[in-house]
């Protein structure tokens, strides 16, 4: 019983994470929902087979596999969503009062780079720059090796990087 309680809040704990990541795969809520619950019901069939700190990751690997499978079913990949509150975030760093009329417009080219990316790409950089996942829980996931997720990542970074920077030169002309 005091292992099942442990299991649940671990488990709710991860809640708000699942549904960021699934809202970024799906790009639809009631899907997101629907990938989230679904991997809840999963899990706590299957609880046995996590074990305390590997809540979170396991919870991850269950959702992408279910979207996946979700993918396979529709026979064609959809790209991932909005970020959400994650993204107002990465917006607001460093912004002051003066910089508020700004952030809707930074959300949304962060938003659209992170669309232009391939969905390998995607993956990695929602798992790590938004999760803060480790390069380990990571592989585990995506199950790939982690020099994979790293090399995934770097050039993810790098076309993050290209593209912001070429929106920045033609704003600035």
């Amino acid at each position: 019983m005091e292992e099942d309680s442990a299991f649940r809040a671990a488990a709710l704990d991860c809640l708000d994470g699942l549904y960021g990541f699934a809202h970024s795969l799906a790009r639809d809520r009631s899907v997101a929902e629907d990938l989230v619950q679904e991997t809840y019901l999963r899990a706590l069939g299957a609880r046995r087979k996590a074990a305390g700190e590997h809540v979170r990751p396991w919870l991850f690997t269950i959702l992408r596999n279910l979207w996946k499978n979700e993918l396979r079913r529709r026979q064609k990949p959809e790209p991932l969503g909005e970020l959400g509150g994650t993204l107002d975030s990465l917006a607001a760093a460093g912004a002051g009062p003066e910089e508020e009329m700004g952030r809707q417009e930074t959300r949304e080219r962060i938003r659209d780079a992170l669309h232009a990316l391939p969905e390998e790409f995607r993956e990695v950089v929602v798992l790590r720059c938004v999760e803060g996942f480790s390069y380990r829980d990571m592989a585990s996931i995506l199950g790939c090796p982690a020099g994979t997720v790293m090399s995934r990542l770097a050039r993810a970074r790098g076309r993050l990087r290209k593209t912001l920077g070429m929106l920045a030169e033609v704003e600035s002309r």
